[in-house]
């Protein structure tokens, strides 16, 4: 057996050994926050909320190369219609106001996602921005339904299974969230795997390919768009669930910015990048804002000039490359 048959037996096993090993990451890094940091939960729970928005993006931009900076539509949706039922249907059992939350984003990815695909380009991403004003502006003039500028309360989630309250110090919040990101996370790995992850990824390389293999990029991106929504949902409605109110903030362009930096910043096409450029930028911005608030964009600025410039491919993606060349030269 030579050199090269040997490498390619060791990808899958590698592969398996370092989901193992980021699922039990994700885990112990959670327990580490739980434990060091139980006055400042909310502030975990809101990372792990917008982590849910960023591995939705991931899927869109890293393994399908679709343009967007529109994608706080779908999280915004989500949250809206997470509190939406709770507010005016009485729906408050957590886990039903997931599942509308994931419905609300689905819907809305399934919009823009018909929207969005219909160019390519720069025009692509111009539709992306001009949905997140329209979606932004919806629901601002909404008002009876969403708030309006003031944001919708009267959100009061239900003991999770009728025994843990959602309490002020944020635990309940935080558990159920870590568990949302561990289930979710799971199932985006077998996706991107699956021959329908791959065929996202055949699309991003070569559409042209793709076609005249006889499927459909449109209509598979439009699937993928969908799937995307319901993730950025369940982020939304956490968010919801967790703050008990909803505001426009939640559909703004900074958000959709903000999350994109974050991708490049972890890497894109990657799973574990996306988590991980989530974490970075939002505990180095809640640090540098609360350390110096008068100069700490500039210091946020200098980290991603320095982390795209010395690492291209992300904190995650540039980690790996390495830690793999010297496991090849091993072999």
């Amino acid at each position: 057996m030579n050199r090269e048959t040997v490498t390619k037996t060791m990808r899958p096993n590698r592969s398996i050994t370092r989901d193992l090993i980021g699922i039990a990451a994700i885990i112990v890094a959670s327990a580490l926050g739980y434990l060091l940091f139980p006055d400042n939960l909310a502030l975990l729970t809101r990372i792990i909320a917008i982590a849910l928005l960023v591995l939705s993006l991931d899927l869109v931009t890293g393994y399908c190369g679709v343009a967007t900076l529109g994608h706080a539509a779908l999280f915004g949706s989500g949250a809206y219609a997470a509190g939406i039922a709770a507010a005016h249907y009485g729906i408050t059992d957590p886990l039903l106001m997931t599942l509308a939350g994931i419905l609300g984003g689905a819907i809305a990815g399934l919009i823009c996602g018909v929207i969005i695909l219909r160019a390519h380009g720069l025009p692509q991403l111009v539709l992306s921005i001009s949905l997140i004003y329209l979606f932004h502006e919806f629901a601002n003039k909404a008002s009876s339904w969403t708030g309006g500028s003031d944001g919708l309360s009267g959100i009061s989630p239900d003991p999770l299974f009728g025994s843990f309250e959602f309490d002020l110090w944020g635990q309940t919040a935080y558990v159920f969230g870590v568990f949302l990101l561990l289930a979710v996370f799971v199932l985006l790995r077998f996706l991107v795997r699956s021959p329908f992850g791959m065929l996202c990824r055949g699309i991003k390389e070569d559409p042209m390919r793709i076609m005249a293999m006889g499927a459909s990029p449109k209509i598979t991106l439009i699937k993928m768009y969908v799937i995307s929504g319901a993730v950025a949902g369940i982020g939304g409605a956490l968010n919801a669930i967790s703050t008990q109110v909803v505001g426009l903030d939640s559909l703004s362009f900074t958000q959709s910015a903000e999350a994109l930096v974050m991708l490049v910043l972890g890497g894109t096409g990657s799973l574990f990048g996306a988590l991980m450029g989530t974490v970075v930028f939002m505990l180095f911005e809640d640090y540098v804002s609360a350390a110096n608030p008068f100069h700490w964009l500039t210091m946020v600025g200098a980290l991603l000039i320095g982390v795209v410039l010395c690492a291209p491919k992300g904190l995650y993606g540039t980690a790996a490359d390495i830690i793999t060349r010297r496991l090849e030269k091993r072999t």
